[in-house]
């Protein structure tokens, strides 16, 4: 199919490259097509930080305009994903904070989840350890998560005087794994562990720990040998859905998948089919 390529003025300003990517706040590798992101302050258990929070939301905002990268997989060093907001350096900052100051930050941090939720690659976490706060939140916005039995994922708002209402917690955990259990988990801010996370659905897998990071960066492997504008459509959807009825939902599918036949993925799948599959087909 005859696709004219971008002009060159439009593909300065709307394609980027991650080559020269280096982080200050967390770790940044790419396996082929998958970005490896690792929070990295393993002695604190990987807690975020104000920088932290925003070089990670700048990150997933940049991969919106990343072809190379077509899957993203996050992890925590040392045994650990996240233990939440740095105690001594964002909640001890926050109780001297004016309103104005607070709902900043608050804003910040949702803004991090959104950014998740738009851009296109679909976002993996590898889930070991503590996996808490904010750390159990980054794993929520995950489009998919793996666990190992010994992972224990609190959103423990509640335990530190605060509403379970945070980041989208409200909003996305009860799609996850339904209201009643969302419910439980942002009341009592107790701990999931891996197999109850597994059977409750938060976690797709349930690996051991030492093959945890290999099993993930696998399987965003094949996720990123896919067709990439078919997966982005498809977050895409899963996403802007919730808020659609079931007509309005049938019919942004029929859209989407029309502009997805527009493809090369769609045709080169399509001659593949005929020419390896289902060789009766091919002509003379």
């Amino acid at each position: 199919m005859n696709q004219r390529k971008m002009d060159g003025h439009l593909l300065a300003g709307n394609r980027q490259s991650l080559a020269d990517f280096a982080p200050e706040h967390f770790s940044w590798a790419q396996h082929g097509a998958v970005g490896l992101i690792t929070l990295n302050r393993p002695e604190r258990k990987n807690p975020l930080t104000f920088d932290s929070y925003a070089e990670l939301r700048d990150l997933f905002r940049r991969l919106v305009l990343v072809d190379e990268v077509r899957a993203i997989v996050v992890q925590g060093a040392g045994g650990n994903f996240c233990s939440g907001g740095d105690v001594h350096e964002i909640i001890g900052p926050l109780t001297q904070m004016s309103m104005p100051d607070l709902l900043t930050f608050t804003r910040m941090t949702g803004d991090l989840v959104k950014a998740m939720r738009a851009c296109p690659q679909p976002v993996l976490s590898a889930i070991d350890g503590v996996c808490a706060g904010a750390g159990a939140i980054v794993a929520m916005a995950s489009d998919l998560r793996v666990g190992t039995a010994r992972s224990k994922t609190a959103f423990l708002f509640t335990r530190v005087g605060l509403a379970g209402c945070d980041m989208g917690a409200c909003a996305i955990l009860p799609r996850i794994i339904g209201q009643g259990r969302a419910s439980d988990l942002l009341y009592s801010g107790r701990s999931l562990g891996g197999e109850e996370g597994l059977n409750w659905g938060f976690l797709n897998r349930l690996v051991e720990p030492e093959a945890l990071l290999q099993e993930t960066l696998d399987w965003a492997q094949q996720i990123a040998s896919g067709p990439s504008f078919g997966h982005a459509m498809t977050k895409k959807m899963l996403h802007q859905e919730w808020a659609m009825g079931v007509d309005e939902a049938i019919e942004s599918e029929a859209q989407a998948q029309a502009i997805c036949m527009m493809t090369k993925d769609f045709h080169r799948a399509y001659e593949a089919f005929v020419a390896k599959e289902r060789p009766e087909f091919k002509g003379d």
